[in-house]
């Protein structure tokens, strides 16, 4: 583990808590971007099983939304739908985020083998 997977992970977990409290704090795409991360790192994160989490929490909110599961229902009966709305977004927002930054990411330069010295000789 890298200190993307140490800190990164848990601020998405911390958002998705969160964002049941009606706090929407965390900005996907401005972290990685202000951390540089890496086009590798991004697409581990995509398949990770965060990812998955965030991806079935934003279905089942829509499911709620639409209405007709009743398991559903009793699972975030507790919440207003324009609050149940609101989250979706939010938590498909940072989904969309990675997915934007992982795109928009350019692959790094590889190195050139011998570094300098092979160049000037």
């Amino acid at each position: 583990m890298d200190w993307y997977e140490d800190e990164f992970y848990p601020l998405v977990e911390r958002a998705i808590e969160e964002s049941f409290n009606d706090r929407y704090l965390f900005n996907c795409y401005q972290y990685l971007k202000g951390n540089k991360a890496t086009k590798p790192q991004v697409r581990k994160f995509c398949e990770s099983s965060t990812a998955n989490e965030l991806s079935q929490t934003t279905l089942e909110l829509e499911m709620y939304i639409k209405g007709g599961d009743p398991t559903l229902r009793e699972a975030y009966g507790h919440i207003p739908k324009p609050k149940a709305r609101k989250i979706k977004t939010y938590l498909y927002k940072i989904l969309e985020d990675a997915w934007k930054y992982e795109l928009e990411r350019k692959p790094g330069r590889k190195p050139k083998k011998g570094g300098r010295k092979a160049l000037s000789k």
